[in-house]
């Protein structure tokens, strides 16, 4: 890795620019976590720890490094596209780098916003119509399993399934 200094030890001017404009071009392409635009950036054959925190820093203070609102932003998207439990975002949101304090806070204002209640139903509807009702336990076992995937938590999908094996027995 090549640093280019000034006389005073900062990296030079040029080099800052570089880094800068490489992470305003990785962050155009798409919304990164902090942790992900800093591994990205240390790729770089003229890259250096300095070079890059003072580069995050600066994009820190502009605004546009910011873990919270990727977080909370990344949470509301995927609530808007797909239902998906709690549990199933987290993991996303941790595969993302983005660190614990940080997700549960995005979940609880994403979960505020749209019930989880109302999520899996909107999942067991999907399910239903691809998949028909389930006729039997290994029916309602593959639902479970498909609700479970999605990231519902288990007393969720019991008390769910529970009413749709009710419903069905009286033949709504």
């Amino acid at each position: 890795m090549r640093d280019e200094t000034d006389r005073s030890g900062e990296p030079g001017d040029r080099d800052a620019e570089k880094a800068t404009a490489a992470a305003l071009k990785m962050l155009a392409a798409r919304p990164r976590t902090e942790i992900q635009l800093r591994e990205r950036l240390m790729q770089k054959p003229w890259a250096n720890r300095r070079l890059i925190d003072d580069c995050i820093r600066r994009l820190k203070e502009m605004g546009y490094v910011n873990d919270g609102r990727f977080a909370e932003s990344y949470a509301s998207h995927r609530l808007s596209v797909r239902p998906i439990g709690r549990a199933r975002l987290a993991r996303e949101l941790a595969l993302k780098k983005v660190d614990r304090k940080t997700i549960d806070r995005a979940l609880d204002q994403a979960f505020a916003e749209t019930a989880e209640d109302g999520l899996i139903d909107l999942a067991i509807q999907k399910r239903i119509r691809t998949h028909g009702n389930p006729a039997d336990r290994g029916g309602e076992k593959r639902m479970f399993d498909h609700l479970a995937r999605l990231g519902f938590e288990f007393d969720l999908i019991i008390r769910k399934l529970d009413a749709l094996r009710k419903k069905t027995m009286k033949g709504e």
